[in-house]
């Protein structure tokens, strides 16, 4: 079977980071420069079901902590942020704390930050299932394989990364490469067998941007925005044109190339809390064997510098 053949091999290679519909609402989620952003304190949290109706399917959950902070009169941001990543057979968990100088230039400003953190690696040996030898009827079947850990094996190792984050009240751009270090992670087999398996985590790329168009004499305005995520290897490149209603009501269209076109919708629910969902329908294959990608996203910021009458969010795309 095609996963035997991969763990024989002994390294598996391909895209390591998850996709998110909602990046532009989560930059510090894949750009540690971002953190700090707004001058404010912002929680956010987001749940993708990638492929539904197909066993094993991706299924990511990202978590995100920012704040902005001032040594002197010079602005700085922090942040955590941790991933919970499964696909098929294989876990992947991140933690990385982020640090951000910004500096301001022109009408916006300019961060500079650097992420430092750890990836841990699971592979569930005890779930891998080759099926019956008689059963199948055929001598290619077989129950077991010595290449293949019958236990959950796991391996941890350092990761960082780094970037750089522009924004004002109308605009932003981003660049930044996480696992600059691309670390080989090591995977120990809790049963104690000489299965060796290990994974090579690759660098991944990410440029993005974003655009508000205030429509003249209405309560209404376009972001359009854009996300490419490269590992040199393969690509993403999503495309997305959002509507805002009164600074509280948003919808739009998403379309990540020779992938999938999707539908996002949010609010925000009281002052500084935020609710969104994303829906996306695959325009390959796949539409014949799945019902589509599903992902809800949930915010809330506040200002812990500065108090003022209102604890209301803003982002400074937002404004």
């Amino acid at each position: 079977m095609i996963v035997s053949l991969l763990l024989i091999a002994g390294t598996l290679k391909a895209q390591f980071d998850p996709q998110l519909g909602h990046y532009m609402y989560m930059p510090s989620s894949f750009n540690p420069a971002a953190a700090g952003e707004g001058e404010l304190m912002k929680v956010s949290a987001t749940h993708r079901m990638q492929f539904t109706g197909i066993e094993g399917a991706p299924m990511s959950t990202y978590f995100t902590l920012t704040s902005a902070f001032h040594i002197g009169k010079t602005r700085h941001g922090a942040g955590l942020r941790v991933l919970n990543d499964m696909y098929g057979l294989w876990k992947n968990q991140t933690f990385c704390a982020q640090y951000a100088y910004r500096q301001k230039i022109g009408k916006g400003y300019l961060g500079i930050g650097i992420e430092l953190g750890l990836v841990n690696i699971i592979f569930t040996g005890d779930s891998v299932n080759l099926g019956d030898m008689e059963a199948a009827g055929s001598e290619i079947h077989i129950g077991s394989d010595p290449a293949i850990p019958v236990s959950e094996s796991s391996g941890m190792q350092f990761d960082m990364g780094a970037g750089l984050y522009y924004s004002t009240s109308r605009w932003f751009a981003g660049l930044s490469y996480s696992h600059i270090l691309q670390p080989r992670v090591e995977l120990i087999n809790q049963s104690g067998s000489n299965n060796e398996i290990s994974m090579r985590v690759r660098g991944t790329f990410y440029a993005t941007g974003a655009y508000k168009f205030k429509i003249r004499n209405s309560d209404f305005a376009l972001q359009p925005s854009a996300m490419l995520m490269t590992d040199f290897a393969s690509w993403n490149l999503d495309l997305t044109l959002m509507t805002e209603f009164k600074q509280r009501y948003r919808w739009g269209l998403s379309y990540r190339v020779l992938d999938g076109v999707g539908l996002l919708l949010g609010m925000e629910i009281i002052s500084g809390l935020e609710l969104g969902y994303n829906y996306e329908l695959p325009t390959s294959k796949l539409l014949l064997e799945s019902y589509g990608n599903h992902e809800i996203y949930l915010s809330y910021g506040f200002n812990i510098i500065r108090p003022k009458r209102t604890n209301k969010y803003k982002s400074v795309r937002f404004l």
